[in-house]
């Protein structure tokens, strides 16, 4: 009998890619890979990985409505456009909703796992709480159209009665190894380990608020490691559905983050503060914090990593070696 295949559309992206090898690392070597190669980096990141087969985005979704694939056993989505800049509002509606729509009633229809990314964005500037709750989701009021169109599926699930079927997960601040290609969507750990290394020194955003101040900002930030095996967790276990939020529970501030790169580096903290762009400070989320009871009362009970460790890790096993021209693959998975 043919082993049933997982799909892991992204997969040459930044979570999609490490979700990848985390299911080569199962011993699954026969996934089905969809991405949209737009950028060296992310063949860079597809070579990485294990697979049986790889579509381009389109010619998957020009496959999948032609009912060509049997055998497929689970979806896991975490392809989109995750630039929080983006102003082409059909392109959002197109690629992060009905995308998503077409994937999700294909797996209702074949009684296949259907697990899929939506954002912590959903929560706008955090007025009502970071709480995952189905109720909350109608009143929430994102910042950006990125976060609306994540809301706009949230939504479309929540009003079809898919949220008992299928499950989504509300990624936090996700940093680590195979996010080169994100532009200006790297995190600061990223883009702080070259800053530091060219100038000797890391710029952040003054706050522009008076209850903050300058880099007292503070974020949920997840190592990618933990965000994955959330995903598998979900996976693993296709009877716990709904909306779950993807985070530590527990938010850090901008100099913490900072602090954590220089010591990785081994370097006394050299923090210079900058205004923010004015196009974006009334999109700016001063706090985000995962409410991740919904999440443990699920079942998943794993520890999350430390910020400090998973900077070190990430800095030093990743950023360092492959600077060093040592293999990329380093990441290990349970």
């Amino acid at each position: 009998m043919k082993k049933k295949q997982i799909v892991v559309t992204g997969g040459a992206g930044f979570i999609g890619c490490n979700l990848a090898q985390a299911l080569n690392a199962r011993g699954h070597d026969d996934l089905i890979i969809v991405d949209h190669l737009n950028h060296p980096l992310k063949e860079r990141n597809l070579n990485s990985l294990q697979c049986a087969d790889y579509l381009d985005r389109a010619d998957f979704r020009a496959a999948l409505a032609r009912d060509k694939f049997s055998g497929i056993k689970a979806i896991l989505h975490m392809g989109a456009c995750s630039s929080t800049t983006e102003t082409d509002q059909a392109y959002l509606s197109d690629n992060n909703v009905a995308y998503t729509r077409e994937l999700g009633e294909w797996c209702l229809r074949k009684n296949a796992r259907f697990v899929y990314a939506s954002s912590a964005a959903t929560y706008g500037d955090g007025t009502l709480g970071y709480d995952d709750d189905h109720q909350l989701v109608p009143r929430l009021r994102p910042l950006n159209l990125y976060g609306q169109s994540k809301q706009d599926f949230d939504l479309f699930a929540l009003n079809n009665g898919w949220l008992d079927q299928i499950a989504g997960l509300k990624y936090f601040n996700v940093f680590g190894p195979y996010e080169d290609h994100k532009g200006e969507m790297r995190s600061l750990v990223q883009k702080a380990y070259h800053q530091v290394l060219a100038t000797g020194e890391l710029a952040l955003f003054r706050s522009h608020r008076p209850e903050y101040r300058d880099g007292e900002q503070v974020r949920d930030f997840i190592y990618v490691k933990d965000a994955v095996a959330v995903t598998l967790f979900l996976l693993d276990h296709p009877d716990r559905n709904g909306l779950f939020n993807c985070g530590t529970g527990r938010a850090h501030s901008w100099i913490e983050l900072a602090n954590a790169v220089f010591a990785a580096l081994d370097r006394p903290p050299s923090i210079r503060f900058i205004d923010m762009p004015e196009s974006i400070r009334d999109k700016y989320q001063y706090h985000t914090e995962a409410k991740i009871e919904k999440l443990r009362a699920a079942g998943y009970d794993r520890a999350f990593t430390p910020l400090h460790d998973a900077v070190s890790d990430y800095v030093r096993n990743f950023l360092a070696a492959t600077d060093n021209h040592k293999p990329s693959n380093w990441i290990t998975y349970e």
